[in-house]
């Protein structure tokens, strides 16, 4: 066992290159596990800095001086961010606090439904099982009710911190774009020299994050505006506070479409019933889940859809139960990281073909 381990050793990791790879992703991981929530300004500012590179450039090439490029980039996004800020929030806290006092009328509207089905579906048997898991269910939303009130009220401890954040993060995004190339110069002379494999995946990473980001961004605008548009249209409530979470939730693949779906039926059923809107309503969210997961993925995540669903899925639960949101949110770029350094790394195969070329 420990020579094969060894043989497997030798092979993967006898360049030098490979190793300073290896290194350089396990310092970082340990500097985020570690110390991300000290760095998370700096975080959510490489974030932002990924996204507003491409505006940024685009005005370059036009001529404009770097400088006022990244101004008046940072300045258009946080004025369309404050802007929507300020008109979704109130709105949204609103419907928060409407669907937690409507939620025992929904419960008797659920068992009013319970008590109707034995007439309409005598076939179906031991509606006892139904009922206790409506309960089950209702005592679940009246404690996370609860809960977000609770943590609401909390958070208003943090506003200090916000404030702060409020005032770092575009500080540091616009000496990230301003000063990237210096940056990115004095990383690089702290790097090993021998980081021929390490360049080779930030080369092809870097792109990546980039037009994920990007990416990730206008899916949500996309499925949250067009999903607002239709819940409108079937003149669903709560259809902003839905239309958000519809929005929020492609940040988890697979398993976001599934959890959001519920609270989206579930509204739809008790301002319904089983009715023909309510099954309007199914239909249309399950065009719009189709869509994006047909149409609007595949065009903005080219490469990303070559992963596998299982590796996903996997990669959600693994980055995210490291780092929470962020691992959540960059589950597939780190999926694709491992697969690079993986197929970066020097194989058998080639460790063959240049002791045959010895």
């Amino acid at each position: 066992m420990l020579e094969m381990v060894s043989r497997w050793y030798k092979r993967r990791f006898s360049d030098p290159h490979a190793v300073s790879l290896v290194a350089i992703l396990f310092f970082g991981f340990i500097t985020i596990y570690f110390f991300g929530n000290l760095i998370a300004p700096l975080l959510v500012a490489i974030v932002l800095a990924y996204l507003l590179e491409w505006p940024v450039a685009k005005l370059s090439k036009l001529g404009v001086p770097r400088t006022l490029s990244v101004v008046f980039a940072i300045l258009t996004f946080f004025t369309l961010a404050i802007v929507a800020i300020f008109g979704l929030v109130p709105t949204i806290w609103t419907q928060v606090g409407n669907l937690i006092n409507d939620i025992p009328n929904m419960y008797s509207g659920l068992q009013q439904v319970i008590a109707e089905l034995p007439q309409k579906y005598p076939e179906l048997a031991n509606f006892q099982i139904v009922e206790s898991l409506v309960t089950n269910a209702k005592n679940q939303v009246i404690s996370v009710g609860e809960s977000v009130v609770k943590g609401s009220l909390a958070s208003l401890v943090s506003l200090a911190t916000l404030a702060v954040y409020l005032i770092l993060v575009p500080l540091l995004v616009f000496f990230l774009l301003k000063d990237k190339e210096e940056m990115i110069a004095m990383a690089s002379g702290m790097l090993p020299r021998n980081r021929k494999l390490a360049t080779k995946v930030w080369d092809e990473m870097n792109e990546q994050i980039s037009n994920y980001i990007r990416g990730k961004v206008m899916e949500i605008l996309i499925v949250g505006g067009v999903s607002y548009v239709t819940f409108a249209i079937l003149d669903l409530r709560y259809s902003v506070l839905l239309a958000v979470a519809v929005g929020l939730s492609v940040l988890i693949p697979y398993i976001g479409a599934a959890a959001v779906t519920v609270p989206v039926a579930i509204v739809g059923l008790f301002q319904w019933g089983l009715s023909p809107d309510f099954y309007y309503l199914l239909i249309a969210y399950g065009i719009i889940q189709a869509l994006d997961g047909n149409v609007l993925v595949p065009v903005l995540f080219s490469e990303a859809v070559n992963l596998h669903p299982v590796a996903i899925i996997v990669a959600v639960l693994v980055f995210g139960g490291l780092w929470g949101f962020w691992g959540v949110f960059f589950a597939i770029p780190l999926a694709t990281l491992v697969k690079a350094v993986w197929n970066a790394l020097p194989s058998s195969h080639e460790n063959d073909s240049s002791v045959t070329s010895e």
